[in-house]
């Protein structure tokens, strides 16, 4: 099992600069994080694929922006984000199809995004349209011999797996952020396994607390600070399995934002190591 962190690929300047700090904290396996359409060339595809390779760091997943608005709260998340608003459906399909080639250049399986607020009504008008247009993505991944990761918070567990079974693909699965459904209000994360554990392929290591208003978000926290139950999750975690990927995502900027992830490395280390077994990291 590999702990690593996200990384911002916003600029192929700062890429070198960011590879370094990773190998410099002892990471050597990250998530790119990238929603700069314009980057996903060709070109910076051999390039990139040269730095990572200088620099020993290997990519568990291509988190895949969209263009379009996007606005993180309860109510206009439901009209910004993702698939589910018709009227940026066409764009996005397009851009997570680029973004997933981008991806298949860099030698990367798994691509991930947030499909936004998926409708608890299976007989929601958008219901059908979304898996429509997540279908047309996955069939274009499969292709490519990828997977379409979902990220988990804006939607409850059984919404999500519900749009699999619609969908119908064999190569959905979910990037669990152990956060996000916390800070979305929309479950625990060691529960939620009990729906959807199987198609969990990779996880964002964060912490949170549950929403105190129906306008905005929980609050973030430090690892190991928030309403997360690491050691339970790991344990769940290994019953099904699971034994790949822990990426650390603290959402903050600043020099707190590395000393978090670094104290949440420590952490979790010692959490995995009790449950998996001194050699499950490596």
């Amino acid at each position: 099992m590999k702990i690593g962190t996200c990384i911002q690929f916003s600029s192929m300047e700062e890429m070198p600069a960011k590879l370094s700090m990773l190998r410099e904290n002892n990471f050597d396996t990250c998530q790119l994080l990238a929603w700069n359409t314009g980057l996903w060339t060709a070109e910076n595809a051999a390039r990139l694929k040269e730095m990572l390779s200088e620099h020993g760091v290997a990519v568990s997943a291509f988190w895949c922006g969209w263009e379009g608005p996007c606005v993180w709260n309860f109510y206009d998340g439901p009209v910004t984000l993702g698939l589910v608003p018709p009227e940026y459906r066409r764009l996005r399909v397009r851009n997570l199809c680029d973004g997933a080639d981008f991806a298949h250049l860099l030698g990367i399986t798994d691509v991930a995004t947030h499909m936004g607020f998926i409708p608890e009504n299976p007989n929601d008008p958008l219901f059908e349209g979304f898996c429509d247009a997540v279908r047309t993505v996955a069939e274009h991944l499969k292709k490519n011999g990828q997977f379409l990761l979902f990220e988990t918070g804006q939607e409850t567990p059984v919404a999500m797996l519900r749009c699999f079974e619609r969908v119908g693909c064999d190569n959905l699965g979910i990037n669990l952020d152990t956060a996000n459904l916390i800070l979305y209000g929309k479950a625990n994360p060691v529960d939620a396994l009990d729906v959807f554990g199987a198609y969990v392929r990779n996880l964002h290591a964060k912490d949170g607390r549950y929403p105190v208003n129906g306008h905005d978000l929980g609050e973030e926290t430090p690892v190991g600070q928030g309403k997360v139950d690491f050691p339970v999750l790991f344990r769940k975690l290994r019953e099904l399995g699971y034994d790949s990927h822990v990426t650390i995502e603290r959402e903050i900027d600043g020099s707190r934002q590395l000393q978090d992830i670094l104290n949440a490395r420590n952490y979790l280390a010692g959490v995995i190591r009790e449950i998996y077994g001194g050699n499950a990291l490596c």
